[in-house]
């Protein structure tokens, strides 16, 4: 058997009771002392007079990796969409149940959504570079968000670029073309964007599905380097990936064309010890 690396991740705190977890390994030493960043009580998420996702429940915890596994079309983007409200954009698209981020519920009639992205952002699976210089890429969300000043401008570009592995890449050409990098170099660029407002959470759509195996993993080894510093969630089709990088998954699956959650717990339980005979099924190919 794989013998798995133990992962030191998050603040120490009392694990929630409410915290939604299955599994035998559940009741041995966690990997880190647990302490929710976002909580998700009873979600179910529907377009016009579809349902995409019910009965969502679990606890996404400070400082960890969280991957969320499953077959395509179980709601695993419309649940990442629903955590900084991107899902406000889709027409006749209705949320019920709760989602609180330390413990401040985001559907709440008085949020900021623009404070709310800032605060939790949103890297997607294809690259999307804005038509613009790299400098530009990154200097534009700052400036939206009133940050004007040049010294604190290159600074936090600099820095966003350093925390990528970018920045003796393209230091020499800022004002190039941000669609003449590589497609690797491309998602690294977006994924700066998104660090360059200083967010405390990072949403992952299957970052590195559109990427050669050496961008992806150059990619992966970057998402690695976040934990403990950002609270990371995951949509990854790559079991083997979910497996590498994350400290917890949950696991996703259609259940009469609904979307639902059925088991979340630690990363290591879930893989070798899965307490659900569908999440069994599903992650045996991961095992090899």
């Amino acid at each position: 058997m794989t013998v798995i690396e133990k992962n030191v991740c998050c603040t120490p705190s009392e694990m929630s009771s409410e915290a939604f977890t299955l599994g035998p390994l559940q009741l041995g030493p966690p990997c880190c002392d647990p302490e929710p960043h976002i909580q998700i009580k009873n979600l179910s998420l529907s377009y016009a007079d579809k349902t995409a996702l019910s009965g969502v429940s679990l606890d996404i915890y400070r400082g960890c990796i969280t991957a969320l596994i499953g077959p395509s079309g179980c709601g695993k983007t419309s649940f990442l969409s629903s955590l900084n409200r991107l899902t406000d954009m889709i027409a006749g698209c209705k949320i019920k149940g709760e989602i609180l981020v330390d413990s401040v519920n985001v559907h709440a009639a008085n949020t900021d959504v623009q404070a709310l992205r800032r605060r939790i952002g949103m890297i997607f699976q294809k690259p999307n570079p804005f038509p613009l210089s790299i400098r530009r890429n990154l200097e534009m969300p700052l400036k939206e968000h009133g940050i004007r000043d040049r010294y604190v401008l290159s600074h936090r570009v600099e820095k966003a670029l350093t925390d990528v592995g970018l920045w003796d890449e393209v230091k020499d050409r800022l004002d190039s073309p941000a669609l003449a990098l590589s497609g690797g170099q491309q998602q690294r660029l977006c994924i700066a964007r998104a660090l360059v407002l200083e967010p405390e959470i990072l949403l992952m759509d299957e970052p590195c599905s559109a990427l050669d195996p050496l961008s992806s993993a150059v990619v992966e080894d970057l998402i690695k380097s976040l934990r403990g510093r950002y609270t990371v969630v995951i949509v990854t089709h790559n079991l083997a990936q979910a497996r590498r990088i994350a400290n917890y998954a949950g696991f996703f699956w259609m259940q009469e064309r609904t979307g639902t959650l059925i088991e979340f717990g630690r990363c290591q339980q879930i893989f070798e010890a899965p307490a659900h005979q569908l999440t069994a099924a599903y992650v045996s190919g991961a095992r090899g």
